[in-house]
């Protein structure tokens, strides 16, 4: 019998990105300055994810 993997590992990752891309959306459209910059880096995260995974599963 396979060992099962936990729900909190499976959902671990997508879940983060989900937080950072929510703060990155309400940093944008309420803040100035330092919050755009949050913005930037917060959305960039998830963008940068999913490049990373697709480089890695070609390989």
């Amino acid at each position: 019998m396979s060992r099962r993997t936990p729900l909190g590992r499976i959902f671990a990752m997508p879940l983060a990105l989900a937080l950072l891309s929510i703060v990155g959306l309400v940093s944008a459209l309420t803040g100035d300055g330092w919050a755009d910059a949050l913005s930037w880096i917060a959305l960039a995260a998830p963008f940068a994810a999913t490049l990373w995974a697709f480089r890695y599963r070609r390989s």
